[in-house]
């Protein structure tokens, strides 16, 4: 018999967390020991592996908890895995405006998504209890996420990049010992007896705090899919920890896609939609599915039909860290 109910026992939680553990260590101190350059062959590889690993967790969840939550966390799952396309445009412009060496950016993807996964986690929880204990804000979360999609759809992503006046690169050039290049991958390093951050670690500071933007926008759009804070964590997990893979298999083509942009967009006015007429209009889950899939299809398709001038791609700025 299937149990319809939420996973809140906590011994799920600390299986499932164990295992992305055990994952992640096995990721970065076996598979990604040595420094190197991430070909697309090696990154489509773990790519098909992680999206596998996600669909057979989807398997999973039908089988202990039902078809409903099936539907739910794969509807998640492709929302999460979509949004999170846009980071790789903000990433690709990270590393091209520091010109981090490619053999340093798996490091750094790897620790940014570690700091993801500790900021989701909190976002996740705080925004159910919240939901929970206040119905209306089902209604701030529609009426945000409607903002932010059409915002997003007048926002060029090379025009989010400021390095120079993030709080967080401010702070950290104000107040710790950086050396003037990179030191091998090292984030920090000894000079004189002195702890001295490196390049590299402002760089890790920005993908970190590009995130906060980035958890603003999908964990609403998740919580708009589940209230099942099981659902909805694992969810984001699987799609963040595919994230790198999919970055250095797809970042030489990204700019190919350029109408994504705007579907991502219209997925977030969608879903945000969908949470204001919610206690009006209750709509079945695949159809959701259905639509937020047949809104990434046309604009990756679009994109391919009618691609764009090269005078027309986004230029970044440059600064140097290697």
């Amino acid at each position: 018999m299937l149990n319809t109910q939420p996973m809140d026992d906590i011994y799920f939680w600390v299986i499932f967390n164990a295992f992305i553990l055990l994952l992640l260590g096995l990721d970065l101190f076996v598979f990604h020991r040595k420094e190197h350059v991430v070909k697309i062959k090696e990154a489509l590889l773990w790519s098909a592996f992680w999206i596998a690993l996600s669909l057979l967790f989807n398997v999973g969840i039908y089988y202990w908890m039902g078809s409903g939550p099936a539907m739910e966390f794969l509807t998640a799952y492709l929302i999460e895995k979509s949004l999170s396309v846009d980071n790789l445009f903000v990433f690709i412009l990270i590393f091209s405006f520091f010109k981090v060496p490619q053999q340093y950016q798996h490091k750094i993807l790897f620790w940014g998504i570690i700091g993801a996964l500790v900021l989701r986690g909190i976002f996740i929880l705080v925004g159910v209890a919240l939901i929970a204990k206040f119905h209306f804000i089902i209604y701030i979360l529609g009426a945000f996420l409607i903002y932010t999609g059409a915002k997003m759809a007048f926002t060029k992503q090379d025009d989010e990049l400021h390095p120079e006046q993030n709080p967080l690169i401010v702070w950290a050039s104000q107040k710790l010992r950086f050396t003037k290049t990179a030191v091998g991958g090292k984030f920090f390093t000894r000079i004189d007896g002195k702890l001295h951050a490196t390049p590299l670690f402002l760089v890790l500071i920005m993908v970190e705090s590009t995130d906060v933007v980035f958890a603003a926008d999908s964990i609403p759009a998740i919580l708009a899919i589940s209230k099942d804070p099981f659902i909805v964590y694992t969810s984001n997990v699987f799609a963040l920890l595919g994230l790198r893979a999919l970055y250095f298999a797809l970042a030489g083509i990204m700019q190919l896609f350029h109408y994504l942009h705007y579907g991502l967009s219209l997925i977030l006015v969608f879903i945000g939609a969908k949470l204001l007429l919610s206690d009006i209009y209750h709509m079945d889950m695949r159809l959701a599915l259905l639509v937020v899939a047949g809104i990434l299809t046309v604009s990756i398709v679009a994109s391919l039909l009618f691609p764009k001038k090269d005078n027309e791609l986004p230029q970044p700025p440059n600064a140097d860290v290697s």
